[in-house]
């Protein structure tokens, strides 16, 4: 009998255990940190496919849950099918907790989609048209740049961003069209060492049968490497789009622009008053049906004007901040200028550090891993990751402390010394990760 006790003693603290370190990760992700993917080559070359992140909740603070009824540790289906993972038969309203600051521009952000609020939506670079309207706290996960934030007049001219009529430097990594001339021919080895995966050649000019010249994208830095070879004869920036090209597929609807031809718009502020011109309902009139607090079988659009609730408005108030998000990899990426501006509310946190980056084609097995992954997202921002990644850790140690067993007083050990780590090197982030 005392045998079967044991036993069941056992199993009561194997299951004991599991529930606690559930409960744990779901707490931590929630409140902390969560981890994140790079599904695609949009913000290349500054964030690669396959990178790993973490993603700081700390930054903007957290958002308290808006629909509790969920699978711990899951986003809109359980793992590996397409069951959804979550009940909308109790919705609550979200709120922010204090953070350490506001989205500042340059920001890499992890937000929810705003697309998912219109089962209409279809993004060019995504298709797929038709997603399902999830709950805010489960539409899917994007990652940008935030390039303009609340009160921001942006445009695009020629490919480059402006701000309140001041053109932005790119990001240093961010990957635009250049016209390359050589006086030499250059091949795919060439390209491959500089780190450009996107060439194509223009015809040879009869009047210069000695200057070839290339279609590239690269980065900044590329171009100012490239620019020291003796037989690169010019690099000229060039846009995707001619100033006259028209696209329906543009953000907003009606206002036909093209993604290097695109503006100007005055990114929403909370409290900002727009006057409802026929201009003005084509630029807010989704954002005002969709994401600013109106029920959208409420708010018709029609003939150039918004009614809600059947009351016709010829201005408007907004009731949250919006920003403006871009993919480093100008043309790879599906972005505000297709589907328009970010709702603070649909903000989910920072991302702030890389812990792991797998190349998913690598060119040979030792190459699987990037060994150089593991660093930050912005080193301007190394200190706050050493500082959140304290946090977490003594965290950790709290929670391993506060329950019984040598193994755990070990851990406890081991995680302090993580977080030791941490707090006082400029490196050491991955050894950290895996204490």
């Amino acid at each position: 009998m005392s045998a079967l006790n044991n036993k069941k003693s056992a199993f009561r603290e194997w299951i004991d255990s599991i529930v606690f370190a559930v409960v744990a990760a779901t707490f931590i992700r929630w409140l902390l940190l969560e981890a994140y993917t790079i599904p695609s080559s949009s913000m290349e070359k500054s964030l690669l496919v396959g990178d790993f992140l973490f993603v700081s909740k700390l930054h903007y603070g957290a958002r308290t849950p808006g629909t509790p009824l969920q699978v711990p540790l899951t986003h809109q289906t359980i793992w590996g099918t397409q069951i959804p993972s979550f009940s909308e038969a109790i919705q609550l309203p979200m709120f922010r907790l204090p953070g350490f600051s506001e989205v500042k521009r340059n920001d890499v952000v992890v937000f929810n989609y705003p697309g998912d609020a219109d089962e209409t939506t279809e993004d060019p670079l995504i298709g797929n048209g038709g997603y399902k309207n999830f709950p805010v706290d489960l539409r899917t996960n994007f990652i940008k740049r935030c390039v303009g934030v609340a009160g921001d007049v942006i445009e695009v001219k020629d490919a480059v961003v402006y701000l309140n009529g001041k053109a932005v430097d790119f990001p240093p990594k961010s990957q635009v069209y250049y016209r390359l001339e050589s006086s030499d021919l250059l091949d795919d080895r060439f390209f491959d060492k500089e780190g450009i995966n996107s060439t194509s050649v223009y015809p040879t000019d009869s009047l210069k049968p000695n200057l070839f010249v290339y279609r590239i994208r690269a980065t900044p830095q590329t171009i100012t490497d490239l620019k020291k070879y003796d037989f690169i004869k010019g690099v000229t920036q060039i846009s995707e789009y001619p100033a006259d090209a028209r696209s329906s597929e543009m953000f907003p609807a009606g206002l036909n622009r093209n993604p290097d031809f695109w503006g100007p718009i005055q990114i929403p502020k909370k409290g900002m008053t727009v006057q409802l011109d026929s201009i003005n309902v084509v630029k807010y009139g989704s954002t005002i049906k969709y994401f600013d607090g109106n029920q959208a079988d409420k708010v018709l659009i029609a003939n150039g004007k918004i009614t809600i609730d059947g009351k016709a408005i010829t201005s408007y108030t907004f009731t949250q901040n919006y920003y403006f998000m871009m993919g480093d990899n100008r043309y790879e990426s599906a972005d505000s200028r297709f589907w328009g501006f970010v709702p603070e509310n649909h903000v989910v946190g920072k991302a702030v550090f890389i812990w792991m980056s797998i190349d998913p084609d690598p060119k040979s097995v030792l190459n699987k891993i990037r060994w150089n992954g593991w660093k930050p997202v912005n080193n301007k921002h190394e200190r706050d990751v050493r500082a959140i990644y304290f946090l977490v850790n003594t965290a950790g140690s709290l929670l391993i402390i506060s329950t019984n067993g040598e193994v755990r007083a070990i851990c406890f050990l081991v995680n302090t010394a993580g977080s030791l780590l941490i707090i006082s090197t400029n490196g050491t982030f991955a050894l950290s990760i895996f204490l």
